[in-house]
């Protein structure tokens, strides 16, 4: 306003250093906040000593003849093979070719 105090004044101009110095302390100021905030018990692995401790992966291996619903019901016989089959799958990277073959090896999803 050509009136007030304050219309003498120039406005703000950073250089790229300056901006890129500004960026870095916001988000390093962001990041301490954060950590501060959440803590340092949401990083993965942190919750050692705390539910129910974790069971290696099971595998099998694909015997002559024998198919993914045949392993799906024989890991998880409670179970609907449908979802037990569709989680081998996405745990063993079937995707493209869920097919199985003899002597293929299989990680089973925990039960």
């Amino acid at each position: 306003m050509p009136g007030s105090p304050h219309s003498d004044r120039p406005p703000i101009c950073l250089t790229r250093r300056g901006r890129a110095v500004l960026v870095a302390f916001a988000a390093t100021l962001t990041l301490i906040l954060l950590w501060l905030t959440v803590g340092p018990g949401a990083f993965a692995g942190s919750g050692e000593g705390r539910g129910a401790p974790v069971r290696p992966a099971r595998t099998v291996v694909v015997e002559p003849g024998e198919t993914l619903w045949e392993i799906a019901s024989a890991a998880d016989p409670g179970s609907d093979p449908r979802v037990v089959v569709q989680r081998i799958i996405d745990l063993n990277g079937l995707a493209g070719d869920p097919t199985v073959h003899p002597g293929q090896e299989l990680r089973l999803p925990a039960s």
